[in-house]
C-alpha cells in the first residue's frame, strides 16, 4: 500500500475523526451506527485515495463519505424513523446549544451524561471523541484492555437504552454537568501530552482539541472557577510542548529544557487565568495543579525552581483530590527538595497500591532515584520494570538508554 497514503489517512484520523464522528452522529442519533460508518469512510480511504491521490480537503471527503454511508444503511434498512429516538433532539428548546456550534462538543455533552458513570463517561469520549484504541483508552485508566471494552460497550448501550440526547445541557443542567465534561477535556489533554503508545511522545491533535473545547467552554461560563482553572492548567503545560523533544527525536527531561523556548504567550494567558480562578475561594482542583504549573513556568532555571512550594501545593491537592497519582507526584517533588533517599522512603508506600501496579512511572521514579544513590542493581531492576509498563517508543528509547548506562557500571 501506498506509504503516502497511509500516512495521509493516519494524520486524518488524529486530526478529523471527532469532527466525522459527531457530523455523522448528528445524522443517524445512533452511536454505535455513527462508529461504524466512520470507521468505513476511513477503510474506504485506503483503498480510494491510492487510485484518485488525496483530496485536498481530507476531513471534508471523510465526512460525506461516512454520511453517504449512514444514509444508505438507513434507508436500506428503514430504521431511521426507529433509530431516531435513539438520540432525541429537540430543535424547539433554545438554550446553550445554540452558542456550541461544534459537534465535537455536543458528543462530549452526550457523552458525560450524567446517566453514565464518571469512569464510563471519560472512557467513551476518549473512545469516539478522540478515536483511541481501546487498549490505548484502557492505559490511560490503568485498566485491563478487556475491563474498558466492556466499559465503552456498556455506555453505549446506555446511551441507546436510555434515549439520551445529543445536544448540551439546558441552562438548569449544565453547570453539573461541566464537571464531568472538565474531567474528560482534561483526560484528553493528558493522553495527548503523553501518548501512551506510538512512535511519538506529543499528539498535538489531542492537546489542540482540549484546549479548543476547554475556551469553547470558558467563553460559554467565563464565570466558572473550575474552567478558568483547568484552562490555566493546559495552557502553562502546553506552554512546554515544544521543548520535550530534542531535534533527533529524544525525550529531554524538565530539567535539560531550553526555557527561552517555552511559548511566553501561552505562560501569560494562563497565568492571568490563574490568578483570577486562585481569588475566589476555595480553590480548585485545577487551579492547584495550574499553580504547581506555574511555579515550574515561573522559574528561570530548574535549580531556580521552589520545591517547597511545590511540595506544599501538593499537599494541598492531595487534600482536596486523593489521588495514587497525586501522591506520586508529591513523593519525586519531596525527593526533588529533601534528597534521593527521602524521594525514595516516599515512593515506598506507594507499591503496595493496586492502582498504581501497572504505572510505569512509579519504576521509572524509583529507578532514578537509586541510581542518583549508587544503588545499581536495583536502579537496573526498576529501570526493568519501567520499561515493561511503557508503550511509548520514545519513552522506552530513554529507559533503555538509562539501563545500559547502568549495567555499563555493574
Amino acid at each position: 500500500m501506498n506509504d503516502e497514503v497511509v500516512a495521509a489517512v493516519a494524520q486524518a484520523h488524529r486530526r478529523d475523526w471527532a469532527q466525522v464522528l459527531a457530523t455523522t452522529a448528528h445524522l443517524t442519533r445512533d452511536l454505535d451506527l455513527a462508529e461504524e460508518c466512520t470507521q468505513d469512510a476511513f477503510a474506504q480511504a485506503l483503498e480510494t485515495w491510492a487510485e484518485t491521490g488525496i483530496p485536498d480537503r481530507p476531513g471534508a471527503w471523510l465526512t460525506t463519505i461516512a454520511r453517504n454511508r449512514a444514509r444508505d444503511v438507513l434507508r436500506r434498512e428503514s430504521a431511521f424513523r426507529r433509530r431516531m429516538p435513539l438520540l432525541v433532539q429537540d430543535e424547539a428548546v433554545p438554550g446553550p446549544e445554540d452558542g456550541l456550534v461544534d459537534d465535537r462538543l455536543r458528543l462530549i455533552f452526550t457523552c458525560c451524561h450524567p446517566a453514565l458513570s464518571r469512569e464510563a463517561q471519560a472512557a467513551l469520549t476518549l473512545r469516539l471523541v478522540c478515536g483511541l484504541s481501546t487498549p490505548e483508552v484502557a492505559r490511560a485508566f490503568l485498566v485491563q484492555p478487556a475491563t474498558m471494552a466492556a466499559r465503552v460497550t456498556r455506555a453505549k448501550k446506555k446511551i441507546a437504552t436510555a434515549r439520551i440526547p445529543y445536544r448540551a445541557p439546558g441552562p438548569d443542567h449544565l453547570e453539573q454537568r461541566v464537571s464531568a465534561v472538565l474531567e474528560v477535556v482534561l483526560l484528553i489533554f493528558t493522553t495527548g501530552h503523553t501518548a501512551p503508545f506510538g512512535a511519538h511522545l506529543v499528539r498535538r491533535d489531542l492537546v489542540d482539541s482540549a484546549i479548543r473545547l476547554a475556551r469553547m467552554l470558558h467563553l460559554l461560563m467565563p464565570t466558572d472557577v473550575e474552567i478558568s482553572g483547568l484552562l490555566a492548567l493546559l495552557l502553562l503545560t502546553a506552554s512546554r510542548l515544544d521543548t520535550r523533544m530534542s531535534d533527533d527525536g529524544r525525550l529531554v527531561l524538565l530539567s535539560e529544557q531550553d526555557r527561552s523556548r517555552w511559548d511566553r504567550h501561552l505562560i501569560a494567558e494562563g497565568q492571568s487565568l490563574l490568578t483570577d480562578a486562585l481569588r475566589r475561594r476555595p480553590p480548585t482542583r485545577y487551579a492547584l495543579q495550574a499553580a504547581i504549573a506555574a511555579v515550574h513556568a515561573e522559574a528561570s532555571t530548574w535549580q531556580d525552581t521552589d520545591w517547597t512550594e511545590v511540595v506544599g501545593l501538593y499537599d494541598a491537592l492531595f487534600r482536596l483530590w486523593p489521588s495514587p497519582v497525586v501522591d506520586l507526584n508529591r513523593a519525586v517533588a519531596i525527593g526533588l527538595r529533601d534528597g534521593p533517599r527521602a524521594g525514595l522512603d516516599a515512593l515506598t508506600p506507594l507499591l503496595a497500591d493496586p492502582a498504581l501496579a501497572t504505572y510505569g512511572y512509579l519504576s521509572a521514579a524509583r529507578a532514578d532515584f537509586l541510581r542518583q544513590l549508587g544503588q545499581w542493581p536495583q536502579a537496573a531492576t526498576a529501570y526493568e520494570e519501567a520499561l515493561t509498563l511503557t508503550d511509548n517508543s520514545v519513552e522506552r528509547v530513554f529507559l533503555t538508554e538509562r539501563l545500559t548506562e547502568l549495567q555499563q557500571n555493574l
